[in-house]
């Protein structure tokens, strides 16, 4: 994946119109490379920078020369659940200046630093600490402000280095400095002398003296970054880097929990399973040590369904198959511009020959092929007369051509939105191009590993054009979707399926070319993507993860925020059931059985469906997914009802989803 003589091709050089400038809050010393378009602190880099972003367990946002600390309480009915932000403590110098802004100077997967120079005051934002460090690096009196009122104040040791605080929210804070300072307080404010060195600043999480204990005994020791390392298949490792003494307390949300558990690499790591806080993706747990070890289960990428396709149902698949493939001629008078619409179009295609192979129908391969051939090349070569694709060298990476004069172009492609979904299905239909036609692979090889590059880029030295891992977050354990836009409620992501099939596009594309390190990658994410999909998008009962209200009434995500859940779609209302459903299917590939390997939540989520389908109005496309789904538990009813519809979505078609009903059930194959 690294490789630069994989990645050396770049597409024409544009200045995008749209993009905002990246140096009005990054360091300089980062400018000269790309720079992450989806990250988990991406508000904090757009507009004004004070728009706050989660970092577990707390909410932050920085302004006007000042750090704003909350630890959210949840506002949730069977709608939506929402982390709300309130000023529980804002930190900043006593002789601020309100026009200071904030630098980011170093970024990692897991971590960034933020400076606000006019105040002396650098910030160790470490993903999953339950203390907030910052290093005053100049002697500087502080103020720590609220909006509640101080009920009690007190110095906790003799040594003036741990104070508790009370507020009238019932919240208790802990403040520990790494050498004595001196404090005062007011109705809704805390001053020193001046000072210089580190202060760590927690919730108290319950009032038993157990958990005071625990935030004593590891307050001396603190996160300055984390780097997280994808080695091994199917291995995520997370290595710390500490400073002060003793052990170090982090916090794992139950993802991280389940795949601690699995691993067997982890015998300097303690869970304490008591020592809990508050959040959104559920319960988060205290873990001590410095390195974790994150195992998953093996998803294995295979070009055709496991079971393969029943014997009997050959002559139905063949039949549909040829209608399907006569349209595809049709299809190039009126070619889709968007690269959404058009990556689905041509992945459609590429479906049909993989389908054909698994019922035996090479004859009709080639003409597949040659349609492949002359819908992909023009984007490749920059010849396509609607759009095409460029390089933007202000953030580093693929925008289209429409998407660099208009923001709203290709669904916010252009300021990098949804590139895994859509370059997701040009890979697609690139890997079966691969597959079918060798050379046409090794002639256009490195335009092919540009494509994936953009989003899959692990080693930003060896391939200097891409930032690393656009999309995909090495903490939360799965992609965001939302690009160079400033939302309150952080990085949002609505189709998962479409995020799982681009990673598992690109380790297609990977086992096309015979690239082991680009299966490996694809593999993994795509296997991390399922689980981070299974457990926060999947609602269940029973989980535990979400409120009862909302977990009675949904059985699917619509919209999932860093800061929010939300039972509504971008394209329509929760009400829709069917599109909440078919968004978080398609499209339907052999990757789908282990998406949607649960059969018993399968069913649940479609009788949940189901009534929806009786309205006005409701697209035959969005039916036929929900009539796949039927087909994971009741292939005679599901063959019956999509042998009625009447249109299909513009990736799906006829022959995709009788290849996906009739390859259910391996004991009739």
């Amino acid at each position: 994946m690294s490789s630069s003589s994989n990645t050396s091709f770049t597409f024409p050089e544009t200045n995008s119109t749209v993009l905002p400038d990246p140096s009005n809050f990054f360091s300089k010393s980062l400018l000269s490379n790309p720079l992450p378009t989806n990250s988990f602190f991406q508000n904090f880099v757009l507009k004004n920078g004070d728009q706050p972003e989660y970092f577990h367990p707390y909410l932050i946002n920085s302004s006007n020369s000042s750090l704003t600390l909350c630890y959210p309480f949840h506002n949730s009915n069977s709608s939506f659940i929402s982390q709300v932000f309130i000023n529980n403590l804002t930190i900043t110098s006593s002789n601020k200046t309100n026009n200071g802004k904030h630098v980011i100077s170093s970024y990692t997967d897991l971590s960034v630093t933020l400076d606000i120079p006019s105040s002396n005051l650098q910030f160790f934002l470490v993903r999953g600490s339950p203390f907030l460090t910052v290093s005053v690096t100049q002697p500087t009196p502080l103020s720590i402000s609220t909006i509640h009122a101080i009920l009690s104040f007190s110095s906790s040791n003799e040594s003036q280095t741990k104070f508790t605080f009370q507020l009238n929210n019932g919240q208790t804070w802990l403040l520990y400095s790494s050498s004595p300072i001196m404090l005062t307080h007011s109705l809704s404010e805390i001053t020193s002398d001046p000072f210089s060195g580190i202060i760590r600043i927690a919730l108290l999480p319950d009032s038993d003296a157990q958990h005071e204990a625990v935030l004593d005994k590891f307050s001396s020791c603190y996160p300055v970054s984390g780097d997280a390392v994808l080695g091994e298949p199917f291995r995520l490792k997370y290595n710390w880097n500490k400073q002060g003494s003793g052990d170090l307390l982090m916090l794992a949300h139950p993802l991280h929990a389940q795949l601690l558990a699995k691993s067997n690499n982890n015998d300097d790591v303690t869970v304490l399973d008591d020592f809990k806080y508050n959040s959104i993706d559920g319960e988060l747990v205290g873990v001590v040590g410095d390195s974790w070890t994150l195992q998953t289960d093996p998803v294995f990428i295979t070009w055709h369904s496991s079971n393969g396709v029943k014997q009997d149902s050959h002559d139905e698949i063949v039949s549909a198959l040829s209608k399907d493939i006569d349209s595809l001629n049709s299809s190039l008078s009126s070619l889709p511009t968007s690269s959404y619409f058009y990556g689905k179009m041509i992945a459609r295609a590429a479906r049909l020959a993989l389908i054909a192979e698994e019922v035996y129908s090479y004859e009709v391969i080639p003409k597949i092929r040659n349609f492949l051939k002359e819908t992909i090349e023009p984007w490749l070569e920059g010849t396509f007369n609607g759009n095409g694709f460029l390089h933007d060298r202000k953030w580093g990476g693929i925008v289209t051509k429409l998407g660099s004069t208009d923001s709203g172009a290709d669904f916010g492609f252009g300021i990098y939105n949804d590139h895994h979904y859509h370059l997701g299905y040009f890979i697609y239909a690139i890997a079966v191009l691969v597959k079918i036609d060798p050379a046409w692979g090794s002639k256009y090889k490195s335009q092919a590993y540009s494509l994936v590059s953009d989003f899959m880029n692990l080693d930003m030295k060896m391939n200097p054009n891409y930032t690393r891992l656009r999309c995909f977050d090495l903490y939360t354990l799965h992609s965001w979707a939302g690009g160079l836009t400033e939302f309150a409620d952080g990085r949002n992501q609505e189709s998962t399926s479409e995020a799982v099939s681009a990673y598992y596009s690109a380790a297609l594309l990977g086992m096309a070319y015979g690239d082991a390190s680009l299966v490996a990658c694809g593999s993994t994410l795509t296997a991390l993507e399922i689980l981070g999909t299974q457990t926060w998008w999947h609602v269940k009962e029973g989980s535990g993860i979400y409120e009862g209200d909302f977990t009675k009434e949904n059985r699917v995500m619509g919209v999932l925020w860093s800061n929010k859940r939300d039972s509504g779609l971008w394209f329509a209302p929760a009400e829709w059931r069917e599109c909440r459903l078919g968004i978080q299917v398609l499209p339907l590939l052999p990757v789908s059985e282990a998406l949607f390997s649960d059969v018993g939540y399968v069913k649940e989520l479609v009788e949940w469906t189901m009534p929806a389908l009786s309205r006005d109005g409701v697209g035959e496309g969005w039916k036929g997914f929900v009539y796949g789904l039927q087909g994971v538990y009741d292939n005679e009813g599901a063959l019956e009802n999509i042998r009625k519809l009447k249109g299909f979505d513009g990736g799906n078609s006829f022959t995709n989803l009788l290849w996906w009903i009739h390859s259910r059930g391996g004991e009739d194959n």
